[in-house]
């Protein structure tokens, strides 16, 4: 099931809003190329409001379950890392790769690492209702980067909002351009791709004291 946060504002005039994330392991390994959105998953707009604290925080916890065997094996490390696999988005591999340059730049309770056994996957294609982070309950996590959308939005800053959900950042579209979780709600013309302050600092209080503290938090911080 889907929780899509970056689509147009003409877009999500047309698109009924819903979210529906089951809390389930994020995937691992390489999920094949989309090009559009499964008919059975559901979603919410990026600029229109809706449940977004609820569907994020179900993404939120996805990522940490599929991170929990991994962080079990060395308990001690100062960061968490969260592995990606962006094979299955060509297009937007220098975009992916300054969204992780920005977040690790930003944060240092957790880490972004590109690699194999992945927790999460992006992809590629059009979708009409754009571009969103997904967990279907199945064992398959990704981001989606639709192509049209990157075009009429700055695509670093689409990349960089939708990892921010990996991390635990629920949407706030009615913030400004300097909020990177405002997403579309600025308008087409903000193209800052940076977390500000208070979203930097709300990253590491998830993540602060590794795996186990984050999922304390799970359910009392994501989302409000």
């Amino acid at each position: 099931m889907r929780i899509s946060t970056f689509t147009s504002k003409s877009l999500s005039a047309r698109t009924a809003v819903t979210v529906g994330l089951s809390v389930a392991a994020l995937g691992l390994g390489t999920a094949a190329p989309a090009t559009a959105a499964p008919a059975h998953t559901a979603q919410a707009g990026y600029v229109a409001k809706s449940a977004e604290s609820d569907g994020s925080r179900a993404f939120f916890e996805a990522v940490l379950k599929s991170v929990a065997e991994k962080r079990a094996a060395n308990p001690s490390a100062a960061a968490v890392t969260v592995t990606y696999d962006a094979s299955s988005a060509p297009t937007f591999s220098a975009q992916i790769a300054r969204s992780t340059e920005i977040w690790n730049g930003a944060v240092s309770n957790v880490k972004l690492q590109q690699g194999s056994n992945a927790d999460f996957t992006y992809r590629e294609g059009n979708d009409p209702r754009g571009s969103y982070a997904s967990t279907d309950g199945h064992g398959n996590g990704y981001i989606f980067l639709d192509y049209q959308q990157n075009q009429e939005y700055d695509s670093t800053r689409v990349t960089a909002h939708e990892t921010g959900h990996v991390l635990g950042l629920p949407d706030h579209y009615e913030g400004p351009c300097s909020e990177l979780m405002s997403g579309g709600g600025p308008g087409p013309s903000c193209t800052n791709s940076v977390p500000d302050a208070n979203e930097r600092a709300r990253v590491d209080q998830l993540w602060a004291n590794g795996f186990a503290a984050a999922m304390d938090k799970a359910l009392e911080k994501v989302g409000r």
